[in-house]
């Protein structure tokens, strides 16, 4: 398990986190969602044990981030947002290196991952993508069957058919109880994998809900109603309803009272449809984060 409680780390320029708690259980894949130095990467600094905090405790299975990190690392699986190999190594080479830091002697479990992920061990890491580069990241994360996992920005790099493989990856390790934490700001990879989601804005924990309830909570405010006039359209836009988005004959409108008082005013008009439309975890992001910043 992973736990942040009031973890609060203050940088010169104004930066940082502050009072930032967060729990990650076994079994459960966590998104940690916000924009490019939010903190996102700050937060998993100090529970690799690389930052010591101000004030505040990060512990993974018991242990102290700061004080114990040595003991972290043997049960942790880390893919970093940065990723840098030393050039002049092989993959073998590094997959080797890592395997022998670990006392890893079984090499089944690396095969399995290599085929997985299809890598060519051939290639010299100097004159790999940084989709191949970003491969054996995750091999090297995996390999050793680890208890918790930590991913920055994990399918950064990956064309779409392995970012499908990594996600059901993903499946299959929350499906043997470990611990899964996910670092990104990419809608589409926490939409596909994470239970939970935490916002963080500007060091700040703005929210930390399950998906299917945070895309709820919105889904139940939005309503896409289609017209079969576009006049009709034109009047609801400058009705003074909340018309979020329209094109064609359809609008989205989001409801902050009762919803008879709004389809008493749009059944005024002919309607052909009326639908509640699918969230977008990204719709949800933004309403979050506007509104806070409001």
């Amino acid at each position: 398990m992973i736990q942040i409680d009031h973890l609060t780390k203050k940088f010169p320029n104004q930066k940082g986190l502050f009072d930032v708690s967060i729990q990650v259980d076994m079994g459960q894949i966590f998104g940690y969602l916000g924009p490019n130095g939010a903190g996102k990467s700050t937060t998993i600094r100090h529970l690799m044990g690389y930052m010591q905090p101000d004030t505040g405790k990060a512990t993974i299975n018991g242990y102290d981030c700061w004080e114990e990190s040595d003991k972290i690392h043997s049960i942790l699986g880390y893919v970093p947002g940065e990723i840098a190999f030393v050039e002049g190594m092989t993959a073998v080479d590094f997959l080797d290196a890592m395997a022998g830091m670990r006392n890893l002697k079984s090499t089944t479990r690396r095969k399995e991952l290599i085929e997985t992920f299809d890598l060519d061990m051939r290639v010299p890491i100097r004159k790999m993508s940084k989709g191949m580069k970003q491969k054996l990241a995750i091999i090297n994360a995996f390999m050793h069957d680890p208890e918790v996992i930590i991913l920055d920005e994990p399918s950064s790099g990956l064309d779409p058919l392995m970012q499908k493989t990594f996600v059901d990856l993903l499946h299959k390790e929350k499906s043997k109880g470990k611990t899964i934490l996910i670092s990104s700001h990419i809608f589409s990879e926490l939409e596909d994998t994470a239970d939970t989601i935490a916002i963080i804005r500007k060091g700040r924990i703005i929210t930390v809900q399950e998906l299917s309830l945070l895309k709820g909570e919105m889904a139940a405010n939005r309503y896409e109603v289609e017209f079969y006039r576009q006049e009709d359209l034109q009047t609801i836009v400058h009705s003074g309803l909340d018309v979020q988005s329209h094109s064609g004959n359809k609008a989205v409108i989001s409801v902050d009272r009762e919803i008879s008082e709004i389809l008493e005013q749009i059944s005024q008009y002919p309607i052909k449809a009326l639908d509640i439309p699918r969230q977008r975890l990204e719709d949800v992001f933004m309403k979050y984060y506007y509104d806070e910043e409001a």
